[in-house]
């Protein structure tokens, strides 16, 4: 591994030489003995780029940020370090989550958000929220950057409207249909036009 690499895990090649390649055991892993209702990840899209139906059998996914957005708008941040410590969850031992952006803590951590999410909204709910965009509570970029979408002009919403994050898009669009205004906002076509 790169040390790039090496320097956000702190993982050695060492460590991993004797690993079994992903591909032979993902299977195993993700499709456990027993009844499965669905994965659930931090960020779960990027889980599923390696976690693929292949693997999984096509079982569906929480994205557990994707619906503390919905289920505490009110944070100021969503990372699954920040929902720790923002909302320090019942019962988490401190240093079970150790150290941070490992596999076994941050599932650890993030096990506490889903139980809590789970315990705030159904099931199904988690499952609806987590096949769309994220739904940003707040503007994230720009002279607008920190209000609620309600609180910002229709043109603004319109803007974020063509943006290309999906999320900022989606959540513009939200807004708009609250406000009784168009969904769909067509692109807008690229300045540059094209290179030929």
């Amino acid at each position: 591994m790169t040390p790039d690499t090496i320097a956000v895990h702190h993982i050695l090649d060492s460590h991993v030489a004797d690993a079994p390649f992903w591909k032979e055991i993902a299977a195993s892993v993700l499709r456990p003995p027993g009844r499965l209702d669905a994965l659930a990840a931090h960020r779960a899209g990027f889980e599923q780029r390696y976690c693929t139906p292949r693997f999984t059998g096509g079982t569906p996914w929480i994205c557990t940020w994707k619906s503390a957005l919905r289920v505490w708008p009110e944070l100021p941040r969503f990372s699954n370090q920040m929902l720790r410590y923002q909302r320090m969850p019942e019962g988490l031992v401190h240093e079970i989550g150790l150290p941070a952006h490992r596999a076994m803590p941050d599932a650890y951590v993030t096990a506490h958000h889903l139980r809590d999410l789970l315990n705030a909204t159904s099931l199904d709910q988690l499952l609806a929220w987590s096949r769309e965009p994220g739904l940003l509570p707040r503007v994230p970029a720009g002279p607008d950057r920190g209000k609620t979408w309600d609180r910002i002009s229709d043109q603004a919403l319109e803007n974020f409207a063509r943006d290309r994050d999906v999320d900022v898009r989606f959540s513009a669009q939200t807004e708009l249909a609250r406000r009784g205004e168009r969904q769909e906002i067509a692109p807008l076509e690229p300045a540059q036009g094209t290179l030929l």
